[in-house]
């Protein structure tokens, strides 16, 4: 039981960082502009050479 006494506080921090850096991500425009990357590799770009 001691154990758990233990683990639980950790797993709640754990998960509490993890919804930090997710709002953190969402603040800094991480998750804008989700359609432009995935067509931009569809792009082909010529070497200009």
């Amino acid at each position: 039981m001691s154990g758990l006494s233990i683990l639980i506080p950790i797993a709640l921090g754990m998960g509490a960082f993890g919804l930090a850096v997710f709002f953190w991500a969402m603040k800094n425009g991480q998750f804008d502009d989700l359609d432009g990357a995935a067509q931009r590799i569809l792009i082909d770009e010529e070497d200009e050479d």
